[in-house]
């Protein structure tokens, strides 16, 4: 695990709070919350006092007395009631940065545990949307910081490719080419290999089947017995079925990858179907499930709940089975394939209450194992008008969509800054795609997941503000100044802090670990992108108040150009986990 500035400072704290006799565990030192008095704040002997019933600023003054000794702080000073402001001296950061660029690398071997992440969830035959972009970039920035962080990391898509829609899918195409081998009881094999839809087709037939279902009590009845008998595994509706997948997952794979986002597992619902039987058989035998007005389902209410929970129901009435089951038997197929310690759902936050009841019969029924079963939550993005985000006509805009809208509005706004006007056609489409994405993504990660947002492509896109772009241009900035000094001849060297801007940009830095730990603790990238603007501006500052090429002093400019370019691994490192890429050049 990369060392932490903040937790080498408790530990010194702590020591400091032991030798009082005192709890070191609430000697916990933060980043001021107001740095004209310090960089860093503990504000423990307040708690300590109490539990030792002393005065709260004469015992702080006692633990300040046995910091000041330490050569690495510049001050030890006492404020209000007894807090305890920290300032390090610039020898002892030098020392920290001269080390610093092992906290940028990534922890290799998973040693500090297993980690499963479940999210994008696109249905088979339906085309990817907006609705699937919030679950598929936080999702992907999840498994990227948990890899990063040390963490042996499983991403599994998790498709929606059973149940009805797969038999209303059926019932229709056989409605409209009943010729086809797959609709012949008598025909068992040897099937087509090519797939007699493709994906622009499907995306057609569901909402059309959907639509006739819901006005067709026949077709529906239909539908309904094409879909038992494929889970019951006629052979004719699985080699239809295989098709959907096959031709979806294509589909889906490309959608993702223009995300940027990619998957270990490409598993979904009917993967745990074999599973479903003997765990209701289980289930019932252990009297962990009951039947209830016909349906069989697990009582999970606990004592400590303020309203009634629902059961979880597993079969209904009429003998189908529900996302509640699917989603329990996948439960134990991570457990019994991968054995994790941590699961992650990354799901629409208006699911809850149906992951709280999977989560709650899985562990009842102590299918879950060691692992924690956490669903990550998250809002809505809607248009200007509040609601879900839509298309001008009213329709759901879908992915595909959405990305060229954000290349198409980069282009424009790298055309309007009068950036790579003399670049290769190819490169300025390259760097479109790039800063395209980085605004789409950057805006959705830099709101907390739990809140809704507004989506305002044309802000989200500026080369100015808390934005992507911004973000981007930053980092080039400095690959351009990097790239100058190669030229010269420059080369970065030790660096060695003598001024504000510098102090202010190294602590920034250094901020990193405990940043990487603060966004995995609580689930949320905007602790990242807060991080790669503040981290961003400091630089803006150092820049602009010091000379770096143009230094006379040997020393201070390779000193500054090191810096810089620490600078730049940690920008790259930051935006590398939030999915963004940085051009070479802009």
């Amino acid at each position: 695990m990369r060392p932490s500035l903040l937790a080498d400072l408790s530990s010194i704290v702590g020591q400091a709070f032991a030798a009082e006799g005192l709890d070191p565990a609430l000697a916990r030192v933060e980043v001021a919350s107001r740095p004209e008095l310090g960089q860093f704040q503990s504000n423990g002997a307040l708690a300590a006092a109490k539990a030792a019933k002393q005065n709260p600023r004469a015992l702080a003054e006692k633990i300040a007395a046995r910091l000041k000794d330490d050569a690495r702080f510049a001050r030890i000073e006492v404020a209000g009631p007894g807090f305890i402001n920290i300032d390090y001296t610039d020898a002892a950061l030098n020392d920290a940065l001269a080390g610093a660029d092992a906290i940028f690398a990534p922890d290799a071997g998973g040693t500090r545990g297993r980690v499963m992440v479940d999210f994008g969830g696109p249905n088979v035959a339906k085309a990817m949307h907006v609705g699937h972009l919030r679950s598929s970039i936080i999702g992907d920035a999840l498994q990227r910081h948990f890899r990063f962080a040390g963490y042996d990391t499983t991403s599994d898509v998790h498709l929606g490719d059973w149940g009805k829609p797969m038999g209303m899918l059926i019932a229709e195409i056989k409605r409209r080419q009943p010729q086809l081998p797959y609709f012949d009881p008598e025909t068992t094999d040897n099937y087509p290999p090519e797939s007699p839809v493709s994906m622009d087709d499907l995306e057609v037939l569901y909402p059309e089947a959907a639509a006739r279902a819901k006005a067709d009590p026949a077709f529906d009845e239909e539908a309904r017995i094409a879909t038992a008998e494929l889970q019951q595994g006629r052979a004719g509706y699985r080699a239809l079925w295989r098709h959907f997948i096959d031709v979806s997952i294509a589909g889906i794979k490309r959608e993702f990858a223009s995300l940027g986002v990619t998957f270990d597992l490409w598993k979904g619902e009917a993967d745990v179907d074999p599973l479903i039987a003997p765990m209701l058989q289980d289930l019932k035998a252990r009297g962990i499930a009951e039947m209830s007005d016909g349906a069989l389902v697990v009582r999970i209410g606990e004592p400590a709940d303020k309203k009634e929970m629902p059961p979880l129901m597993l079969v209904k009435s009429d003998g189908g089975v529900l996302y509640e089951t699917t989603d329990v038997a996948t439960i134990i197929d991570r457990v019994r394939t991968r054995d994790p310690d941590l699961v992650l759902y990354v799901v629409d936050q208006r699911q809850h209450e149906h992951f709280e009841k999977v989560f709650r019969g899985a562990r009842k029924a102590g299918y879950a194992g060691k692992a924690v079963l956490e669903h990550v939550g998250f809002g809505t993005m809607n248009g200007a008008d509040g609601k879900p985000f839509k298309t001008r006509a009213g329709g759901v805009l879908k992915l595909f969509d959405l990305i060229a809208m954000g290349k198409q509005e980069a282009g424009a706004r790298l055309i309007e800054a009068g950036i790579g006007a003399d670049y290769p056609e190819a490169e300025r489409d390259e760097i479109a795609r790039q800063v395209g994405l980085a605004a789409i993504k950057f805006a959705d990660l830099s709101n907390y997941r739990l809140t809704n947002y507004i989506f305002d492509l044309g802000r989200f896109a500026r080369f100015e503000g808390k934005t992507g772009p911004y973000l981007q241009y930053a980092a080039v900035r400095v690959k351009s100044l990097l790239r100058r000094a190669a030229d010269e001849g420059i080369t970065p060297g030790a660096i060695a802090i003598r001024a504000a801007e510098e102090r202010d940009l190294a602590l920034a830095l250094l901020r990193f670990p405990d940043i990487l730990e603060e966004t995995l603790k609580t689930r949320a990238p905007n602790v990242m992108c807060d991080y790669a603007f503040g981290l961003a501006q400091a630089f803006s500052r150092f820049y602009t108040a010091h000379h770096i090429l143009s230094e006379a002093d040997p020393a201070l400019r390779a000193s500054r150009l090191g810096l810089a370019a620490l600078t730049l691994r940690a920008l790259e490192t930051a935006l590398g986990l939030l999915g963004i890429e940085v051009p070479a050049r802009m």
